[in-house]
C-alpha cells in the first residue's frame, strides 16, 4: 500500500482526494491547506485521512511514500523540492514548475534519489488522446501539416499566472504527446483587459520540422466554453472536441494536392481536392484522471518511467518560458 500525502484542496485537489480513495494500492494518509474552510471540506470528504494546515507534516513525514502537490502554481518547485528530498514520489500539477532551470532541478533531484517525479498532464490519459496518439504513430494522418488548438471560456481568472501558463499546458501536453515533437520557435502575443495585470487572452504559434505549424488560442474572456483541436495531416485530418460527449474525435478522409507544371515557358498549380467519409472511432467513458492514478501507482511501486514524467514537463515549460519571453517583446520570435 502506498501512503499518499496530499497538498492542496483547492479546485483541483478534491478530484485528486476522490480518485486516491478509490484506487487500489494506494492510501490517502493526510491532507494539508492553509485554508480553514478548505480543511473542514477536505475533513468531510477525505474519510479515514488525516487534515491538516502543516504541509511539512506531509513533505517531511516518515509515513508517507508519495506526495501529491495541487497548489497554486507558483509553490510547486518549493514542496516538490522539499518532498524528493525527503524521499517522497511526487505528483505535481500541472505546470511542474516556473522555470526551465526549476523542472531541471527537481529532474535531477528524482533521478539522483532514484524517486518518481510525474506531472498531472491529465489529458494525455484520456481514452481519446490515446486513441489519436496510436493513430498518429501508426502513419494514418500521413505529413502533419498543423496542430490547431481553441481553449476558452469566461474565467477562472488566476492571480499569479497568465492565461498561457493556465490553459495552454493542458494542450501543449497533448501536442508533445501525440506528435513527439519540440518546437523550433516560439511566437506569443497577448492581452490584458477587465483590469488583469497578467494576460487573459493570448495567441501561441510554434514552428515544428517538416513544416508544421502549431497554434494556440487561450482565453478566459470567451462567452461560451470551447476544447477543441484539430491536427491536418496529408492523408487524413483529425478532430478532437472534449465537449462532445457522443463523438469526442472524428476523423476525416478529407485532403489536398498540388501539383506544379511548366508548359511552353508557363508555371501551373493543379490542385486536387479529396473529401471522403468522417468516422468516430467508439472510446471509453473512463476517468482519465483515475487511468493517471493508476499510472502513477504503479510507476512507483515498479519503479517504472511515467508516460508524463519529469521531462515531459520541461517540454511544456520550456515553450512557456519562451511564450513568455516573445510576449514581453511584442510577439517577437524567440528560438529554443
Amino acid at each position: 500500500m502506498i501512503r499518499v500525502g496530499m497538498i492542496g484542496y483547492g479546485y483541483w485537489g478534491p478530484n485528486l482526494a476522490r480518485n486516491f480513495l478509490q484506487v487500489p494500492g494506494l492510501h490517502l494518509q493526510r491532507v494539508a491547506d492553509l485554508n480553514e474552510s478548505r480543511r473542514d471540506a477536505a475533513q468531510l470528504a477525505c474519510f479515514g485521512a488525516e487534515v491538516t494546515a502543516d504541509a511539512t507534516s506531509v513533505t517531511h513525514a516518515p509515513d508517507i511514500d508519495a506526495v501529491a502537490i495541487a497548489t497554486p502554481a507558483a509553490s510547486h518547485f518549493e514542496l516538490a523540492l522539499a518532498a524528493l528530498q525527503n524521499g517522497k514520489h511526487v505528483l505535481v500539477e500541472k505546470p511542474l514548475a516556473h522555470s526551465v532551470r526549476q523542472c531541471e532541478r527537481l529532474i535531477e533531484e528524482a533521478a539522483k534519489r532514484n524517486l518518481v517525479l510525474m506531472v498531472d498532464h491529465t489529458f494525455v490519459y484520456t481514452d481519446a488522446v490515446r486513441w489519436i496518439r496510436d493513430f498518429v504513430a501508426a502513419g494514418r494522418l500521413g505529413q502533419t501539416y498543423y496542430f490547431d488548438s481553441i481553449r476558452s471560456n469566461l474565467g477562472l481568472f488566476q492571480r499569479d499566472v497568465s492565461v498561457l501558463w493556465d490553459l495552454a499546458p493542458h494542450d501543449l501536453s497533448i501536442l508533445t504527446s501525440v506528435l513527439g515533437r519540440e518546437p523550433r520557435s516560439v511566437t506569443a502575443v497577448g492581452a490584458c483587459h477587465a483590469g488583469s495585470r497578467v494576460p487573459n487572452i493570448a495567441h501561441m504559434t510554434l514552428d515544428l520540422e517538416n513544416d508544421c505549424l502549431a497554434h494556440f488560442h487561450v482565453n478566459w474572456l470567451s462567452p461560451v466554453k470551447v476544447r477543441r483541436i484539430m491536427i491536418a495531416g496529408s492523408e487524413r485530418m483529425v478532430v478532437f472536441d472534449d465537449l462532445d460527449s457522443s463523438e469526442k474525435v472524428k476523423v476525416y478522409d478529407s485532403g489536398v494536392s498540388i501539383q506544379h507544371e511548366d508548359i511552353s515557358g508557363q508555371h501551373r498549380m493543379l490542385v486536387q481536392y479529396r473529401t471522403g467519409d468522417m468516422t468516430s472511432p467508439a472510446l471509453g467513458n473512463r476517468e482519465a484522471l483515475r487511468t493517471e492514478l493508476e499510472h502513477f501507482r504503479d510507476c512507483v511501486s515498479g519503479n517504472l518511467k511515467p508516460m508524463t514524467d519529469g521531462e515531459s514537463g520541461l517540454a511544456v515549460v520550456r515553450i512557456l518560458e519562451a511564450a513568455e519571453q516573445s510576449l514581453e517583446r511584442d510577439g517577437a520570435r524567440v528560438y529554443l
